[in-house]
């Protein structure tokens, strides 16, 4: 057996893994569980052989059936703009393969790095800036941490390693622990920071071992959700995320602004409301990157802008995320500002 089967494996026995394991992995399933048909897509649907469907049905159950508008099917279902070829979407609109310093490394920031824990997703986000990217150059295995480790130590200006992927919580527990623990012996690395929207489409990961992990070195720990839609939390995510909130993980969201699915200030208000009730504050709010396949989600600017001041006008500050953009080549994050 492969190490890439055994590692799945092991991830299925797990609660979470077992509900991974029974996700929906083509658009005949998808459509079928909520009652819908291809025909209710007149723009038709991708095959989207490079980067297909896959859904896990925790989250398929909080989508209308019967409603091909619902904007959590809009964010999985491959849809045939995707197709489409766009000026200014491209392959790799961050330019990150110019700041892949080595396999699983990226570092385009002073004082962070990223590290690519995992190449996999608990999902696959049609809108994903990294649907291109070469995971198959960046797989780094449990044996293979050591030169990113290297890497890391031998600059003392990184201070803040953020575990991305993929999505780094793809890690089984012992491993995310073994790798936390090693991150925590560079001196100079002061915090931690998991970027992840697998708790969000399977809230059962958020599991008292990652609480241990996220809390059992010197690290200051932080937990980046990526929630898009209100209707993506449950009850469980606040039951859970309430104990990381107790146990000193700092619970931040990232939301990406997308046309037909949270381009309304009522729905991004309610957004920011529902993520203070379950125990995260709004941390940015992300105009769309412009990644080739993903062009029927964007927003002008200026549209972004007015959404973002008309949650200002009813918001109090602590609830309103930062509107951003990432732009390739840029030492930090471009706010928004009038147009």
């Amino acid at each position: 057996m492969s190490s890439v089967a055994q590692t799945e494996k092991v991830i299925f026995q797990q609660e979470w893994g077992q509900v991974l394991a029974q996700s929906l992995r083509s658009s005949q399933q998808l459509l079928a569980e909520l009652d819908l048909q291809v025909t209710d897509f007149p723009e038709g649907l991708s095959e989207a052989l490079q980067f297909p469907l896959f859904v896990p049905r925790p989250f398929v159950k909080r989508m209308r059936k019967g409603d091909p508008c619902d904007p959590l099917l809009l964010q999985v279902l491959p849809l045939a703009a995707e197709e489409q070829l766009h000026s200014g979407f491209t392959l790799d609109p961050l330019a990150e393969q110019s700041t892949n310093v080595q396999a699983g490394l990226i570092h385009k920031y002073h004082g962070r790095v990223l590290l690519l824990a995992a190449s996999g997703c608990a999902i696959n986000c049609r809108y994903c800036f990294r649907r291109h990217f070469p995971y198959s150059e960046n797989r780094v295995a449990r044996g293979q941490w050591q030169p990113a480790l290297t890497y890391i130590a031998q600059d003392p200006s990184i201070t803040e390693v953020i575990l991305s992927g993929g999505d780094p919580l793809m890690l089984q527990d012992e491993h995310l622990a073994e790798l936390v623990e090693r991150i925590a012996q560079i001196p100079h690395v002061q915090r931690l920071r998991v970027h992840s929207r697998l708790p969000v489409v399977i809230a059962e990961r958020l599991t008292d071992q990652l609480t241990h992990i996220l809390t059992g070195t010197r690290l200051r720990s932080s937990l980046v959700l990526h929630v898009n839609h209100p209707r993506e939390l449950t009850p469980m995510h606040a039951e859970r995320l309430g104990k990381l909130r107790q146990a000193g993980v700092t619970l931040l969201n990232q939301t990406v602004l997308l046309k037909g699915v949270n381009d309304s200030a009522e729905v991004l208000i309610e957004l920011s409301e529902k993520l203070f009730d379950h125990h995260l504050l709004p941390y940015y709010l992300h105009v769309l990157d412009r990644v080739q396949g993903a062009q029927h989600f964007d927003l002008s600017s200026s549209e972004a802008y007015g959404l973002y001041q008309q949650m200002l006008a009813q918001l109090p500050g602590y609830l309103v995320p930062k509107l951003v953009r990432e732009e390739a080549g840029q030492p930090h994050k471009t706010p928004l500002h009038a147009f």
